[in-house]
């Protein structure tokens, strides 16, 4: 049985070029068969509503008026720069709820006016303030 190849007759010629159209670059071709997202930003829509976030917790009176007591005594001890350990509420920018933070630093300022601590590098609003330790060296 004689086995022919049945192209034999042009695999010798070269590719044809089109006179109208140019020719299409490697990368081009590539991006042919590169995957295809029909809902851009589904994945990152999925993953925000993944995350988890906390709720805030109210403080009692009594622990109200106990911060209010250290940020009055913080107030009056700044010249000795007071260095303290802050767990606030953060708030989420994105969703409801957000997350708990501890900020420690060396007390700047206690704006009575604004309501914020002020450290080094991050401001507190009141609320915001959960827990507050004076760190002692």
């Amino acid at each position: 049985m004689e086995t022919t190849n049945k192209y034999a007759d042009i695999i010798h010629l070269s590719r044809p070029e089109s006179p109208h159209r140019a020719r299409m670059s490697m990368v081009d071709r590539g991006a042919q068969f590169s995957p295809f997202a029909a809902l851009v930003g589904y994945d990152a829509a999925i993953a925000e509503t993944a995350r988890l976030t906390d709720f805030r917790i109210e403080l009692t009176e009594s622990a109200k008026q106990a911060l209010s007591d250290q940020l009055r005594f913080l107030a009056e001890s700044l010249r000795q720069q007071p260095q303290v350990s802050v767990l606030w509420f953060l708030p989420d920018e994105r969703k409801s709820g957000g997350s708990y933070v501890r900020s420690r630093g060396t007390v700047k300022k206690v704006d009575a006016y604004r309501e914020r601590l002020v450290l080094e590098e991050v401001e507190i609003p009141f609320g915001s303030i959960y827990e507050l330790e004076e760190i002692t060296p």
